[in-house]
This record gives structure tokens, C-alpha cells and sequence, in this order.
């Protein structure tokens, strides 16, 4: 193994990070990027991971330079594995001549083959056990740590300075204009408006669609406006919702990531499930109900906690990796309407106070 170059950084032309997961994930690893590019302000950095990444990508090019495509392999769940590209794409990885290549996908149990097969004159990651921990390279996975906190540890372990956790999502003029746009043409009362996000990539992150709906009621019944987010294949799911709420609007399917996160950003409050748009409301700072369903809530949760509440329920089974639930669901079906109601509105008093 090489000498690490953590300690003479000019000579550090190119950087591969491998992190080939979705959006949330991809968010809670950005103040690692940050961190590694303060190290290597001149470097070419290149993010290795899922087409999902591609926005975020292009609104942090200030951290990273290009994204490339992993094909997926059948150890990881994310996408689809196509294993016969796989050989090509080591090829072309290899031919770059990676000075380092850093993994931040996960405990490298399955990683860190991925990442040694890149071909970089040095490399750092994560190992599962403490027995195969080397100085300055490979750390134990500290899974006790949020996330956000698990990837600042592995560049402080490497020699990094890495103390800033703050999650950051730039917003362009675009992404305002968008959202200016939305508003007018929905008719939306942004210091009055309460957004629902009733969807989730996986079933087993989702509450059910119609305590969602009694809760955006109750509120509804209180004056607030409601207004249901969602992916264009979540339309279905956020109808259903709209349909129940006296006055809610649908925005299903009607906005980029930056535009939402736009329009976030005018209301008062996020309500959602685990998954990606509660990581864009931490990091534009609205205030959010988070209804973690399986999902490790140690891990995931938002770092601020007076300004995000994260409701959850104590299951043997957590955390959960199946795409629907095979026992009932229990631990969504543990969190009440009155949970979520009254979570909402203490948020709210705390805003207006």
C-alpha cells in the first residue's frame, strides 16, 4: 500500500468517492464533500453513484466535479445490478488513475471491494470490524453515530479538518422563480401553508395515507392550508390524500428538487415520512414532523431537534430493509393522528412565539 497522500495534497489531481445511493443519503454526505474539498481545492472530484444523484450533483458542483454511473451489483439493493457492464466500467475507473478514492457507502462489507477495484494509488474507507481498523485509512463503521457524523468521522480519521455538520442546499434563481411560479398559479398562501409529503420510495417507510389525510384535516379545520407534495408516481397516492382534505392542493409531480425546495422553504411546516424530502427541509431549515417508519431514527434523524421532531416507534424489528412490511406494520401503525397533530402544532406555537 502507498503512502497516504492525505499529507501532501498538491499532488492530489483526482479523487473518486464512491457513494451510489438515493437522494437523503446522498444529502447526509455532503458535509464529508465539503470537508474533502476544502482539503483539495484544486482536485478533480468524482462522484461515483446513481442516476437519482444527478441534481444534486449539478447544484453542488462546487464540491463535486463530475458523477459517473455505477452499474449497480447484486449486493446492493438501490438499483437493478447490470453485471456485465461491470467489467467495463473498472476498466474505465482504472484508467483514470485515481490518486485516491474514499468509500462512503456504508460499512464496506460489500464497498470496499468496489472501491479497491477502482485501481487508486490509495484509498480509505470503512471496515465492519475493529479487527481490520488501520491508522489513518480504515475506520470501524461508528454505528452509533448519525449519519451525517459517521462520514465527518471518517475524514477527520484520514487527517481531514471535518467539524462542520450543517447540511446546506443552494437554491438558484431558477428554483425561486419556480416556486414564485407554483405559488400564483395555485393560488398558495405560503405564511399559512402546511406542505404533506405522503410518499416514500419504499412501502415500508410509509404511514398510512389516511391518518396522513385525518391529520391534514384536523388541521385544515384549524385554517391552515394544505398543500400534498410528491414524485410524478406518487400522483395516485397524493389524490388520495387531496381528495380527503377539504381545500388541500395537489403539487404532485409539479416541481424540480429545487423548486420544491423553494417552495418549502415559504411555508411553515414539513409533514413526511423517512426518506429524501425530509434531509431537503433540514437542509433549507423548515421546520418538519418526521413519521419514521422502520427506518433507524438514530441514524437518520435530523441533527436539529427543536426545529425537526422525528416520531418513531421501539420495534424488535428495526431497522427495516424490506420494500413492504411483512408482519402488519407495526411500527407506523404505533404512531396516532393525535401523535402527528400534536407534534405539528407545538412546531407552529414555537415559530409563532
Amino acid at each position: 500500500m502507498n503512502r497516504s497522500p492525505i499529507a501532501a495534497p498538491g499532488s492530489v489531481k483526482r479523487i473518486a468517492v464512491f457513494r451510489a445511493l438515493n437522494l437523503g443519503d446522498l444529502l447526509c454526505s455532503i458535509p464529508a464533500l465539503r470537508a474533502l474539498r476544502r482539503a483539495f481545492p484544486s482536485a478533480r472530484i468524482t462522484l461515483i453513484g446513481l442516476p437519482s444523484a444527478r441534481p444534486v450533483v449539478e447544484r453542488f458542483g462546487h464540491y463535486v466535479d463530475e458523477l459517473v454511473l455505477f452499474p449497480g451489483d447484486q449486493a446492493f439493493p438501490e438499483q437493478a445490478a447490470c453485471t456485465e457492464a461491470l467489467p467495463g466500467f473498472y476498466a474505465s475507473m482504472q484508467a483514470r488513475r485515481f490518486d485516491i478514492a474514499i468509500q462512503l457507502h456504508g460499512s464496506g462489507l460489500n464497498s470496499n471491494a468496489v472501491v479497491e477495484k477502482l485501481g487508486a494509488r490509495w484509498w480509505a474507507g470503512f471496515v465492519p470490524h475493529a479487527q481490520q481498523e488501520e491508522a489513518g485509512r480504515l475506520l470501524t463503521w461508528p454505528d452509533t453515530l448519525p449519519e451525517i457524523h459517521r462520514y465527518l468521522a471518517l475524514m477527520r480519521f484520514i487527517g481531514l479538518r471535518a467539524d462542520d455538520a450543517t447540511l446546506e442546499f443552494p437554491l438558484s434563481a431558477a428554483d425561486q422563480a419556480e416556486a414564485a411560479a407554483v405559488v400564483r398559479d395555485k393560488r398558495l398562501d405560503p405564511a399559512r401553508t402546511i406542505f404533506v409529503h405522503p410518499g416514500a420510495r419504499l412501502l415500508s417507510r410509509r404511514w398510512p395515507v389516511d391518518r396522513f389525510i385525518a391529520v391534514g384535516a384536523h388541521l385544515a379545520a384549524l385554517g391552515w392550508h394544505i398543500a400534498a407534495t410528491g414524485s410524478a408516481d406518487e400522483g395516485d397516492l397524493v389524490q388520495r390524500l387531496v381528495d380527503g382534505v377539504p381545500g388541500a392542493i395537489d403539487l404532485s409531480g409539479t416541481t424540480s428538487l429545487g423548486g420544491l425546495a423553494a417552495l418549502l422553504l415559504q411555508g411553515r411546516l414539513l409533514i413526511c415520512n423517512d426518506t429524501g424530502v425530509s434531509h431537503i427541509a433540514a437542509a433549507v431549515g423548515v421546520p418538519s414532523v418526521v413519521i419514521a417508519s422502520g427506518s433507524d431514527v438514530n441514524r437518520w434523524a435530523p441533527l436539529d431537534t427543536r426545529k425537526h421532531h422525528v416520531l418513531h416507534a421501539a420495534m424488535p424489528c428495526r431497522p427495516c430493509a424490506h420494500y413492504q412490511c411483512p408482519i402488519g406494520h407495526g411500527c407506523a401503525l404505533a404512531i396516532t393522528q393525535e401523535d402527528v397533530v400534536y407534534q405539528a402544532q407545538r412546531l407552529l406555537h414555537r415559530q409563532a412565539a
